[in-house]
């Protein structure tokens, strides 16, 4: 039976704060979101209290409590003050920040994490708790990059190939119909860099690329059935560095929308290395679909 992508749920939208700017500024955006969504914003303060109990003293603690309390409560204030209606709850959480954001996502949820951090919330530069909620990721999550003063552009970018990124690209495009945005789909073939047996690497390479086209034409018109007030384009590009092309690809984008890893890479059970690229140095918001791991599997085989 085919599904009925119209009523394809992005679930509610739970961001994590730690009191540095670009939390703030990723707390602003998840309320964005979620007014999109139209549904709930949960403001979560990860304090690692428990497993920092050893080393601070009473008066630590305290402090440490005060501050996990306070700080979701005025991220909440600036975002019922940018968004009235939308239900606004926040937690302060004694386990440390990764923990407390998959937990409260139970599963369901959409994460947020902005691109760096001052310390609070878990020394939170890109690379601890954002790599690691990213890195092991159950539900969507998204990095806030970019700033508040970006540009709109008016188009979602989902990196997709195939039929096996149907459901990333199927995020996407329920994210570009939020925005009242169109849709690009990009696939990006690695090109060899050696010179070795060139003739016979480039004819390999261009029976390769003439299949994905097709693959990716198929899904776009797939795409174009299930969304047909959407916009989408199909695009393929050849390059020696994928996560070049995207991340150039990404300064034209209000959104990036990425499945988790191919590869049987060790960065995590979601990351690849050109996600991890991409979580770095992309110029707008990237979106992480986790595969299944079914999927993931069948892949690596």
């Amino acid at each position: 039976m085919e599904r009925n992508n119209r009523s394809l749920d992005l679930g509610s939208v739970i961001v994590g704060v730690d009191g540095s700017e670009p939390a703030r500024w990723a707390a602003l955006w998840a309320s964005d979101e979620a007014a999109r969504r139209r549904r709930a914003l949960h403001i979560v303060y990860g304090s690692d209290v428990d497993g920092r109990v050893l080393e601070l003293s009473d008066d630590d603690m305290e402090r440490v409590r005060v501050a996990g309390r306070e700080l979701p409560e005025a991220t909440a204030e600036a975002v019922r003050a940018r968004h009235p209606a939308l239900s606004v709850t926040t937690e302060f959480s004694r386990s440390g920040p990764a923990m407390s954001l998959r937990r409260a996502a139970s599963g369901r949820g959409t994460l947020v994490v902005g691109s760096r951090g001052p310390g609070g919330f878990g020394s939170s530069a890109l690379g601890s708790v954002g790599l690691e909620v990213a890195a092991d990721a159950r539900t969507p999550v998204i990095v806030v990059r970019g700033s508040e003063d970006e540009a709109v552009h008016g188009v979602v970018l989902a990196a997709a190939r195939d039929e096996r990124d149907l459901d990333c690209v199927r995020h996407a495009a329920r994210e570009a119909e939020l925005r009242k945005a169109s849709l690009r789909l990009l696939y990006v073939q690695g090109v060899l860099r050696s010179v070795g047996s060139a003739a016979g690497a480039a004819d390999g390479q261009k029976r390769a690329a003439d299949h994905r086209g097709q693959s990716l034409r198929a899904v776009a018109e797939r795409i174009r059935g299930e969304y047909p007030s959407l916009t989408v384009q199909a695009d393929l590009d050849r390059s020696v560095s994928v996560a070049g092309v995207l991340v150039e690809a990404s300064r034209h984008a209000d959104l990036l929308v990425m499945g988790g890893r191919r590869s049987s890479g060790r960065l995590g059970r979601t990351l690849g290395h050109v996600t991890h690229s991409l979580l770095h140095h992309a110029h707008c918001p990237v979106e992480l679909i986790p595969r299944h791991a079914d999927e993931q599997r069948s892949e690596a085989s």
